[in-house]
């Protein structure tokens, strides 16, 4: 009897694992559409600096942004080629440089309705395209309808959008839903997933599809859900190095940067609020903390319908953000914590919990969303594509390097036109239009950008200057081989204001500082070359005998007239 027993549970057991063996081939088959393409997830934070995520900052928590570098791919080099709203996200959408775009700054551009975005090779492979959030460049949010950049379905912010239904204005917030205004009813990150769940929700699974969700988190004025604010009171974050104001700390830097800490966009005057820091920061990653759950119902949303394993979920920042670095809060400039971003990366074709070191930017996100959906990269593309980099795939045909480029705007004057070079090793910074240092930086010893080298004699960082410098106005050129600098009509003064009792401005480097007729004075007309000292020796002796030539020929010729 017992042996009969035993015979019929081994039989039961065995029957079992078919039927659940049958169920797991029969979900995975449910994980693939019917024509083979992989399903696209892009996920765009506002002002996500690089380490705002919980496995690269401890004092943080993003448990879903965490569980993503965990199963895919954590790019650590990632960056933007414009840090600004407007500019990058173009960028992101063209795979093209702000050059070449020429979507410059956060204001209405028509050219917008003139540029070719990547969801629109999407929709011709027959992806299924859903638009979710800010938009934010051209003034096309205020506009768009469904059809427009190749989305099929579009819920967008207007303008910044708002965190609560009520505008700054006191006014009810809307949202544009495929042309139609409709009034926001609750917080905007909550709300907009929910647009987002619900299109997936809604969707035909046996066909491809592309979301684009774009949220309004974490943007300043950081507004926390209940949920979530005052859960950080009690976390003190470190004081960057770089924010004293003391002279050993902007010894060899331009002297705008000393400037701008009394600014809109500076420690001593952020906002032309007394704004604590410390609060700020809290109010900051206590907003990301709703951002993150979000990521967390999406991810959710994609295992319950089992459409994990054949989709992608990418989560990039539009820009860095600073916390006091160099003395500055925001954006804009070229130094690490404005242009960096987070970069992470899960579903097939990516490896589970890798770190990929090598360069990558915000051009190259068109190119390799193409890429996993097997479309081919248009070849007017600045950008390349990253897909299969963590595997070696295409490592050898890579730039190492990018150029930056942020052109100065009248709103904001106290960042100028900046443009630089970022390899995996060296930075070159160049501001454009105002009498003041260059910047260079070698990023291997000097992470943290503190000791600026464009003045040292060594003839390895002289040759690296050179070529950098070379290298980077080459970069800048457009389509049609120039190198061109846009310029928008002006209509205001601008946030001008500084702080009355703040701390004293920037004096001229003492290195700048000379008497009357010096030796030097036509040293830095010259090229920089590693020998330019002695050049430049023997060209100011050629002068001076040159000189004294002219004054013996006119004793020698008193009749010369």
């Amino acid at each position: 009897m017992v042996g009969k027993r035993l015979k019929l549970s081994l039989i039961a057991l065995s029957c079992a694992q078919i039927l659940n063996t049958t169920a797991a081939i029969a979900s995975e088959s449910n994980q693939t559409t019917t024509d083979g393409h992989k399903n696209i997830i892009y996920i765009l934070v506002d002002d996500q600096r690089y380490d705002a995520m919980g496995f690269m900052n401890p004092l943080i928590k993003t448990p879903n942004m965490d569980a993503i570098a965990k199963n895919g791919v954590h790019y650590k080099n990632a960056f933007v080629t414009t840090s600004l709203s407007s500019p990058s996200r173009a960028s992101i959408l063209t795979g093209l440089y702000a050059h070449n775009h020429h979507i410059s700054d956060n204001n209405p551009n028509s050219v917008v309705n003139n540029l070719k975005f990547f969801p629109e090779e999407l929709k011709k492979a027959g992806y299924q395209t859903g638009f979710f959030g800010k938009w934010h460049f051209g003034g096309a949010d205020k506009t768009a309808k469904a059809g427009f950049a190749g989305f099929d379905h579009w819920v967008g912010l207007l303008g910044q959008g708002d965190y609560w239904p009520i505008d700054m204005m006191g006014n009810p917030s809307n949202l544009n839903v495929d042309g139609k205004l409709v009034p926001q009813k609750g917080y905007i990150t909550t709300e907009l997933t929910n647009y987002a769940v619900e299109w997936l929700d809604g969707i035909d699974k046996t066909k491809p599809f592309f979301m684009y969700l774009g949220h309004k988190g974490v943007h300043a004025d950081f507004e926390a859900s209940p949920k979530y604010k005052g859960s950080m009171k009690n976390v003190h974050f470190p004081v960057p190095k770089s924010e004293a104001n003391t002279d050993k700390n902007y010894q060899g830097k331009p002297l705008w940067v000393k400037n701008q800490r009394n600014s809109w966009h500076g420690i001593d005057f952020p906002y032309n609020k007394n704004l604590d820091i410390q609060t700020f920061q809290r109010d900051y990653y206590e907003t990301l903390r709703s951002v993150d759950d979000s990521v967390g119902e999406i991810r959710q949303y994609l295992k319950d319908h089992n459409l994990d394993k054949n989709t992608v979920v990418m989560l990039m920042g539009d820009n860095g953000f600073m916390f006091g670095e160099h003395g500055l809060i925001d954006k804009r400039n070229a130094y690490e914590e404005s242009m960096r971003v987070p970069l992470i990366a899960e579903g097939p074709g990516f490896s589970k919990g890798k770190e990929v070191t090598d360069v990558v930017a915000n051009i190259d996100i068109a190119p390799t969303i193409l890429d996993i959906a097997g479309i081919k990269r248009p070849d007017w593309y600045d950008g390349q594509s990253f897909y299969g980099l963590d595997q070696g795939k295409g490592k050898e045909n890579r730039k190492d390097f990018f150029a930056y480029e942020y052109f100065w705007e009248y709103d904001f004057p106290y960042t100028p036109t900046i443009f630089a070079l970022r390899t995996s090793d060296w930075k070159y910074i160049q501001p454009y239009g105002l009498w003041d240092k260059e910047e260079l930086y070698n990023l291997k010893d000097d992470p943290k950008e503190m000791h600026n080298l464009i003045d040292s004699s060594d003839p390895t960082v002289v040759a690296k200057k050179i070529e950098l410098r070379k290298q980077l106005y080459k970069e800048l050129k457009n389509k049609d081989g120039d190198n061109v600098i846009p310029y928008n009509e002006r209509n205001h003064r601008g946030q001008v204001f500084r702080r009355a009792d703040a701390p004293p401005m920037a004096d001229i480097p003492s290195e700048w500082k000379r008497g009357y007729s010096p030796a030097d004075k036509y040293h830095d007309l010259f090229p920089d070359s590693v020998n330019k000292k002695e050049f430049v020796e023997k060209v100011t002796k050629a002068m001076q005998s040159r000189d004294n030539a002219v004054t013996e020929f006119i004793k020698a010729h008193p009749e010369a007239k």
